[in-house]
């Protein structure tokens, strides 16, 4: 059995992920013509921090697997 109780996509994101996650956001919906305040943007920032939480760190995969482009 395993010691841990929690997989890694439950731990807290540090200040770094967290700052990666926020430039991808912001240069999507930017790109993509969404206002950061509507559910649609909220969606997205949603998408990207589950993917970041598989294991995709690089800036430039999330924004291409999140934005679609």
């Amino acid at each position: 059995m395993s010691d841990k109780l929690f997989s890694t996509r439950d731990e807290p994101l540090a200040s770094g992920d967290l700052d990666v996650c926020r430039r991808v956001h912001e240069a999507l919906c930017i790109g993509l013509k969404i206002d950061r305040s509507s559910k649609e943007a909220g969606r997205l920032g949603a998408l990207i921090i589950e993917l970041y939480r598989q294991g995709v760190h690089d800036e430039s995969q999330l924004r291409l697997l999140a934005g679609g482009r």
